[in-house]
């Protein structure tokens, strides 16, 4: 069909994988406009498919017209992912380079659109494919040993298997570290500031932010809702969320806002504790400061203090890392040490500043991975403490089987609908 609508949209036959210059006209034909036309005849194309790609000059109502136009003739728009999923189920992709279009479409920031590319190039699929080949690889071995015990094959004193698995072990770890930040760098971490009112809250998102987002006025009570802003430090995203002052109040505007409050705050990777620092309350532990969080939140968030005012109070800017909690000292007014702030901030979220070798990564990589990772250890112990060869080859296969959910060597209907349907139209 594509070859087809080509040659009526234009009046030409059009040469495959050739640039044409031609007329798109309607089917009455009324000239809509003068542009290029490329025909890619399967399998030499995205998608493995026949491909018509027309290039006019934009514009939201000649694309329109000519939309209809193609569709009049007998094509459809295409749903949310097409593309991308007739692509991966013609074998042109595997799913995690399907992924990476839409993560490289989404990009927020330089890091995530370079560690996209990588993945649509196939970084993360090597690497994948790589620890498939070594768990089948032993696998085969330890399954051959069972098979054939006239053989007389004592896999467990002769080493070789402990090396491979220490081996396998130790190259997952590596690309689990490699996806975390690949998925740290794609999704950002949230940070919910809190505290009481007048800490300076609403001060530490524009300061953070670097622009007025938030309204600060002396008057207690001013956030009464939910303030978002998306930033980057060195490349790492953050999803900023400013919320109401947490006190008791009559006021059933503000009550809703400190309802809101909490709600972010249960979904947070890090909560930002704000206080004054001439404020004369305990603030050596987050509970003193901070006791009802218990009552609110359902997981144990990790907290830092943030010691506002110390241009005030006198105190000295800087950091003191505590067993389950760090504080940082500074000021927001002045900017003395904000910076250490932002340190402090990828540090705990574990982010690294360079992007060479690294590719993007979802969620369910890093579940699949951990999976993986958890079968191995298993079949490790089994190995070490019981000796259960058989037990062994069935944790390598559920390894190998949670690798393959990666790319899509194993994949059921329900992950590739609920992937696809992510994407924005016609990708």
């Amino acid at each position: 069909m594509a070859g087809r609508l080509g040659s009526e949209i234009t009046g030409q036959v059009l040469q495959a994988r050739h640039a044409h210059l031609a007329s798109f006209s309607t089917t009455d034909g009324t000239l809509l406009d003068t542009g290029i036309a490329l025909l890619f005849t399967a399998p030499h194309s995205f998608t493995g498919e026949d491909v018509l790609e027309l290039q006019a000059h934009g514009g939201p109502v000649i694309l329109d017209l000519l939309l209809q136009d193609v569709c009049r003739r007998g094509a459809r728009q295409a749903r949310p992912g097409e593309f991308s999923q007739r692509a991966y189920l013609n074998d042109k992709i595997d799913l995690t380079q399907a992924e990476a279009i839409a993560d490289l479409i989404n990009s927020t920031t330089e890091h995530a659109a370079l560690n996209a590319t990588r993945s649509l190039q196939g970084e993360f699929s090597r690497k994948i494919h790589e620890l498939v080949a070594m768990v089948t690889s032993l696998r085969v071995y330890v399954e051959a040993a069972i098979d054939f015990p006239e053989e007389e094959i004592d896999f467990i004193q002769e080493g070789q298997v402990r090396e491979q698995l220490a081996a396998i072990i130790s190259q997952l770890n590596a690309v689990l570290r490699q996806a975390q930040q690949g998925s740290l760098v794609r999704e950002g971490m949230k940070l919910v500031i809190a505290g009481k009112p007048n800490a300076g809250k609403s001060s530490l998102l524009n300061a953070l932010s670097g622009s007025d987002s938030a309204i600060v006025t002396a008057i207690p009570g001013t956030t009464r809702d939910v303030l978002r802003e998306h930033i980057q430090i060195d490349g790492m995203p953050l999803h900023i969320v400013d919320t109401a002052g947490l006190r008791n109040s009559e006021d059933e505007v503000e009550q809703e806002g400190i309802r809101r409050a909490w709600k972010e705050m249960s979904s947070a990777d890090r909560i930002l504790l704000v206080t004054d620092a001439t404020d004369p309350t305990p603030a050596d532990q987050a509970d003193n400061i901070w006791p009802e969080r218990h009552h609110h939140l359902s997981r144990q968030i990790p907290v830092t203090i943030v010691h506002n005012k110390c241009d005030l109070s006198g105190a000295a800017p800087g950091i003191e890392e505590k067993t389950d909690y760090a504080t940082v000292t500074l000021s927001v007014k002045t900017g003395a040490g904000m910076d250490t702030l932002k340190e402090h901030l990828k540090t705990c979220m574990g982010f690294q500043g360079g992007t060479e070798g690294h590719f993007s990564a979802r969620r369910r990589h890093l579940q699949a991975l951990e999976a993986a990772a958890g079968y191995l250890l298993e079949g490790e112990t089994q190995l070490l403490e019981a000796g259960a060869g058989e037990l062994l080859a069935e944790d390598l296969r559920q390894c190998q089987h949670c690798l393959g959910e990666i790319t899509g060597q194993v994949s059921s209907d329900e992950l590739l609908g609920q992937i696809f349907s992510s994407f924005c139209i016609g990708k």
